[in-house]
Order: C-alpha cells, then structure tokens, then sequence
C-alpha cells in the first residue's frame, strides 16, 4: 500500500532544517507523520593521504556529546562537490587536487528527508586551519590508517552513522571489503 497525505502542516523552521507534520493514511491506517527535510544536502569528505590514513575530526556535538567524525557539512545550496570542498578546508584547513564521488545516502530515511554526498579527496594539501577550526568547534584533527577507522568503528569509538556509512562507501569503493 502506498502511503497518502491528507493535510500538512510547519511546525518549525530555520534556515537547516523544516519540520513539518502530516496527516497520513499508510499500511497500517491513519495517523499523524513528523517529518524532518533538511533545507540543503549534506556533504561528506573521505580524505585519504598517501600514507592511507584518513583524516577525522573530534568534536563535541550538542546533541550527542564526544564525537569522531570525516568532515562533513551542508552544503548551503552548493554544488556538492564545491561544498565538500568547501567543509574540508573550513574543518582540516587541507585541500585536495584528486575529488571522486562515491555516492549518495539519506540520513534517517524513517523520519528525515536528509540527503547527503560521499566523496573521496586525495591529493592532500595541508595549509592551517586553527581560526575556522575553532568556529566549526572542531577540538581535533587526527589521522588513522583507513584500517585503524574500521577498527574504530567495531570497537564503538566511531558512533556517527554518517562517518560509519561514509567510510564503507570508501572502503567498498577501495576494495578493502573483499
């Protein structure tokens, strides 16, 4: 069965994120949908040097707390490409003269309308970054061997299900999953 909407309504807005709450009728009748739609896509950066170490930040996230993520951002209605770019610089103060897309997601599909890009930087460039850093609340910048992040990810350091979902996006692009 497909799902229906009879009436919608904002219940809030700012300039990252609607919310909105609808009147539904899906599989299992009536009933009432909060839905999040994200005002622009989200954007992330797999940065990978030479050495095969990638590049996470640590953060501390309001909603969360301590953190270990890739850079990541929204793309302010960008090009995603220029905003990965873009949040890389901002987050690492590193560019990147190699970009491939690896692909796209949604986040929390259940509740969210939440696009978000994956991409892989190489090439790397480190210049400094310590004055953005501080305003994107950035408390570090770590390289790990790719090898490392996974291991990170399976012992519960990595918990952010974007970086999680980023990093297997690269690692199956890589080929380190065979």
């Amino acid at each position: 069965m497909a799902w229906s909407t009879r009436a919608t309504r904002t219940v809030y807005e700012n300039r990252w994120i609607h919310v909105r709450e609808d009147e539904v009728t899906g599989p299992h009748g009536d009933g009432i949908y909060g839905v999040v739609r994200m005002q622009h896509p989200a954007v992330f950066v797999i940065a990978l040097d030479e050495a095969d170490r990638v590049c996470l930040i640590e953060l501390d996230r309001y909603t969360t707390g301590r953190s270990i993520e890739v850079p990541a951002g929204g793309s302010d209605g960008e090009d995603p490409l220029a905003a990965a770019q873009r949040e890389l610089l901002e987050e690492t103060g590193i560019t990147a003269s190699e970009w491939q897309s690896l692909g796209r997601m949604n986040a929390l599909n259940g509740i969210a309308d939440a696009p978000e890009h994956v991409f892989l930087a190489r090439g790397l460039t480190v210049a400094d970054a310590a004055a953005s850093q501080r305003e994107e609340g950035i408390d570090a910048v770590r390289w790990v061997p790719f090898a490392d992040a996974l291991r990170l990810m399976a012992d519960g350091e990595i918990t952010d299900g974007e970086t999680i979902a980023a990093l297997a996006f690269a690692g199956i692009r890589l080929g380190r999953f065979r």
